[in-house]
């Protein structure tokens, strides 16, 4: 069995679908996310994940209502004030990453500003918030990058891409877990998901909680990572 794994994304997905079970509004699919947001970060450190990336909007959810939209920029704001103080108790680096449109508001984008400064000298877990994401957009900035820096065709080496994406120094992902049971990568982290093992659990984001956060890292230590190559041999045939 493997270790845990390093670096776990989530896509947190059901929001509205538990909402519509209930007969409530989307934005209270939303509101009760909070809860699990803390609960799965708290799960993570515990377990001794290194790194947790959440994926919290994405560049093709501005395509959503505006009132949602509207909403959800009020409760991710009042979510990162709310818990500023306990990731930094907790010694949790926290990163936004995207954050690139300027429908923005200003007091979001300077919150989240706010909470990296705070806990950038913490050595802890680091949390990633994935937030205006779009992995296709990142990749394109990183080409975009490099051809601006004048590196030759011929240097260019997938190492040398990877240093010119978001937060390079950010480690592949091993374990992407996506709630609900819809299996989609949804334009999430393309380059650092590109060996990572995906778990789907039925459960909606609003109800997932530690226990099936830990299940999910019990199903990971369970794989057979390969990379491409093939099992070893036992007694001299494949296992």
């Amino acid at each position: 069995m493997r270790a845990v794994p390093r670096h776990v994304a989530c896509v947190m997905d059901g929001n509205g679908r538990w909402a519509q079970r209930r007969s409530l509004p989307r934005t209270a699919g939303h509101r009760a996310a909070e809860t699990t947001v803390i609960d799965v970060i708290e799960a993570a450190r515990g377990a001794g994940v290194e790194w947790l990336s959440l994926y919290a909007f994405s560049t093709e959810n501005w395509n959503r209502p505006g009132a949602e939209v509207d909403y959800l920029m009020r409760l991710v704001r009042r979510v990162v004030r709310k818990h500023a103080p306990l990731l930094f108790a907790r010694g949790i680096r926290c990163r936004f990453l995207g954050v690139a449109d300027p429908r923005i508001p200003r007091e979001l984008a300077r919150d989240f500003d706010d909470l990296a400064t705070l806990t950038a000298d913490n050595r802890g877990m680091t949390l990633t918030v994935a937030f205006d994401h779009g992995g296709r957009r990142d990749i394109v900035e990183a080409a975009r990058s490099l051809i601006r820096s004048g590196t030759p065709a011929d240097e260019v080496t997938e190492r040398l891409f990877a240093n010119h994406l978001p937060f390079p120094d950010t480690p592949d992902v091993d374990l992407v877990i996506r709630t609900s049971g819809e299996q989609r990568i949804s334009n999430f982290m393309l380059w650092q998901v590109a060996y990572a093992e995906w778990v789907f659990p039925e459960v909606l984001w609003p109800d997932f909680r530690a226990p099936d956060f830990l299940a999910c890292l019990h199903t990971y230590r369970r794989r057979d990572r390969r990379f491409g190559g093939v099992p070893p041999r036992t007694n001299g045939d494949p296992a």
